[in-house]
């Protein structure tokens, strides 16, 4: 499916953590407690701002990640703000960046999740996003009164069901439903409220919220699945797709399958933006940006790439032999099945050892982009016309250097070339990505 010549890329920063990297905070010249000072989060946000991206994404963890205390007291990954409470304030410092923040369907309930981002649509004029995800870590259900995490099939099945009744809570108004006449005494139409009165497989919610319709109808949806459910659930509801595929044949594959799906299901698949996800590392030539990426692996403790690779196939691996490749019986897990599929695809394609499979994620696995920034323009620009992607969820090695080095050196080269807007055309981050503002669904638009 490949892509129309004047397209141009759209940009995210994954900014929770501040970097995937787990030596970042090592880095010389790094901030260590980047990922949970304000000051700094509001230095990077606005610096993003500047350059003109689509928006700050954070994900989130409903629980501490789940690995040995040796791993974790090396993780900068530890704390971090809550996502809305952060956003809600980073509203305020900034005017055009879109505002993207993860909650879960699986420890969550619908009627929270659409009153805090409607309120965040609000708080920023238009600006807000919300990233479905049905959580993977196991531990997180031992905060939610559960023994155990829900079935991966199940989760995905609450899921569907969820943006139903989150984009339902949000039309529970017209948008001229509040007419605020002084004169007559009347604050809101009755006519124009609509009660939900969802009842469901999994969930019943009654409505209607109570909260005003948001600035962009809804936020924009983002999905981040890449499990046969996920893209299914990616094609049904997403506007913007996070993913992780490890190069461009796979990417194409993905971008296809989804799209695909998108128009079998009755959508427009333009409405739809595939971001994979991506490590940055600029230098003047290719060999000093390796040298950094180098530094920067050299900066991951064993304890906590090991850990990595625990999280990843869901299973711990601290009792495999560190110079042989991973086991073929591994147990089955009911943790992410993109993940642990990925992993060891990995290690099998590469013929890596369980050590070098663990230093590899325990910095940052998956697709990474190296040197100076014309030659990584090149490579941004292949995969946008040959259907690979519609830009790019950026990861930093570290911060704020890394940061520094794509705003400033990278986007400038895109700008020239035509591939990277030089200012924001609207005010919404609907109008950023090009995306139709939804119609209600319970009332009809008058003029």
């Amino acid at each position: 499916m490949a892509e129309t010549p004047g397209k141009q890329l759209h940009l995210t920063a994954f900014m929770r953590p501040v970097s995937l990297h787990t030596g970042a905070w090592r880095y010389p010249g790094s901030y260590p407690d980047a990922n949970f000072s304000l000051k700094h989060l509001k230095s990077f946000i606005q610096k993003l701002e500047a350059a003109k991206f689509d928006a700050f994404f954070m994900a989130d963890h409903l629980a501490v990640l789940n690995m040995p205390v040796e791993a974790l007291k090396r993780s900068h990954t530890v704390t971090s703000f809550e996502p809305f409470t952060l956003l809600s304030a980073l509203s305020q410092v900034t005017e055009r960046i879109g505002l993207a923040a993860t909650a879960s369907t699986t420890y969550d309930e619908p009627y929270h999740i659409a009153r805090r981002f409607a309120s965040l649509d609000h708080l920023s004029d238009g600006r807000a996003a919300w990233n479905i995800v049905t959580t993977g870590n196991p531990e997180s259900a031992k905060n939610f009164g559960r023994d155990e995490h829900m079935d991966h099939s199940d989760r995905y099945k609450r899921a569907r069901e969820f943006y139903d009744v989150v984009t339902g809570l949000w039309d529970s108004f017209a948008d001229d439903a509040f007419v605020r006449d002084v004169e007559s005494g009347t604050f809101v139409e009755p006519e124009k409220i609509h009660t939900l009165n969802h009842v469901g497989d999994e969930l019943k919610v009654k409505g209607p919220l109570n909260i005003a319709r948001p600035v962009q109808g809804w936020p924009v949806i983002v999905q981040a699945g890449q499990s046969e459910p996920g893209r299914q659930l990616a094609a049904e509801t997403a506007e913007v797709v996070f993913c992780s595929p490890r190069d461009l044949p796979a990417a194409k594959a993905l971008y296809d399958d989804i799209k695909g799906r998108a128009k079998a299901a009755g959508r427009n698949p333009d409405h739809i933006n595939i971001l994979p996800a991506a490590l940055f590392i600029i230098g003047d030539t290719v060999e000093e940006a390796q040298q950094k990426r180098l530094k920067l692996d050299s900066l991951v403790h064993y304890d906590s790439a090991i850990s990595s690779l625990s999280i990843a196939l869901g299973t711990d691996a601290s009792g495999f032999d560190p110079d042989k490749p991973l086991p073929k019986d591994l147990p089955e897990t009911n943790a992410s099945k993109t993940s642990r599929e990925g992993t060891i695809k990995l290690g099998e394609k590469e013929d890596l050892t369980v050590r070098q499979l663990a230093s590899r994620l325990g910095g940052q696995g998956g697709l990474a982009f190296l040197g100076p920034p014309d030659k990584i323009a090149d490579e941004l620009e292949v995969w946008l016309r040959e259907g690979g992607a519609d830009g790019f969820t950026v990861t930093f090695p570290y911060l704020p250097q890394g940061l520094d080095d794509v705003v400033e050196r990278l986007v400038p080269e895109l700008q020239r070339r035509g591939l990277f807007r030089k200012d924001y055309e609207g005010t919404t981050l609907r109008e950023h990505l090009g995306l139709p503002r939804p119609e209600n669904r319970f009332f009809t638009k008058t003029t």
